[in-house]
């Protein structure tokens, strides 16, 4: 007897999304909902609401997802345009698949393939960060931390001083701090907080993602001018 082999392939999200907003009962009223998967340079998902019409945009390295995980996300994306908290559960059910070390790693691997990095060169006009990453990585790491590349980011944010990409295993400062005006222990610092990132990654406790943790606060109080580096960066950003 021959077997009835049905070919698998990607959910339907639009009828995923459709049933999801069904069990969320918006009163706000959907003409249309249109839910496609996405090429993004990582794990990221957008949605918008325009003229009652609504667009989600899932990233393709959920395809493989089970359906729990894709209406957990819809939950999570439907909530943020109708002004609704999620679930604890949708949370929770959500990270936990993509906390994964086999999904992070995916994760990384699309950001380097689809993505780029663009950095300024390390050496600035006032700080080089090369210089100020070497010897904080024998001072503090034993000169064993991994860092491939460092250097200035090419706009001047004031809201974001720094940050580590895991995927491109780069740590960018923010432009701003590369002045005569600003002293080399705050650039020393912010460039000391990128690289705990990479000791210490985002942890997943439940529904929450902790991007610093309890054991990342503690090992920066280690940094001789914490407090004062706090303060100054207190002012800069006001």
């Amino acid at each position: 007897m021959e077997q009835l082999v049905l070919p698998l392939g990607p959910p339907d999200l639009d009828e995923l999304f459709q049933r999801v907003l069904h069990r969320l009962r918006v009163k706000s009223p959907v003409t249309s909902l249109v839910a496609q998967f996405h090429a993004f340079a990582g794990l990221r998902s957008t949605i918008t609401l325009r003229n009652s019409k609504v667009k989600a945009q899932v990233s393709d390295l959920l395809m493989e997802a089970p359906p729990l995980v894709l209406e957990a996300l819809a939950e999570i994306l439907l909530a943020k345009i109708f002004h609704r908290r999620p679930s604890r559960e949708a949370r929770e059910c959500y990270l936990a698949y993509t906390f994964r070390p086999a999904m992070r790693v995916r994760i990384d691997a699309a950001r380097r393939e689809r993505g780029s990095k663009r950095l300024l060169p390390a050496r600035g006009r006032q700080h080089d960060l090369d210089d100020i990453l070497r010897r904080l990585n024998s001072r503090f790491f034993q000169g064993k931390l991994a860092v491939a590349r460092i250097g200035w980011s090419p706009l001047a944010s004031r809201r974001i001083l720094g940050h580590y990409d895991s995927g491109h295993g780069a740590i960018m400062i923010s432009r701003r701090l590369d002045s005569p005006s600003v002293p080399r222990y705050l650039v020393e610092y912010v460039v000391f907080h990128e690289m705990l990132h990479i000791c210490f990654p985002v942890e997943r406790h439940g529904p929450r993602r902790v991007v610093h943790s309890r054991e990342f606060r503690e090992a920066e109080r280690k940094f001789p001018q914490y407090e004062q580096a706090c303060r100054q960066i207190k002012r800069l950003c006001a």
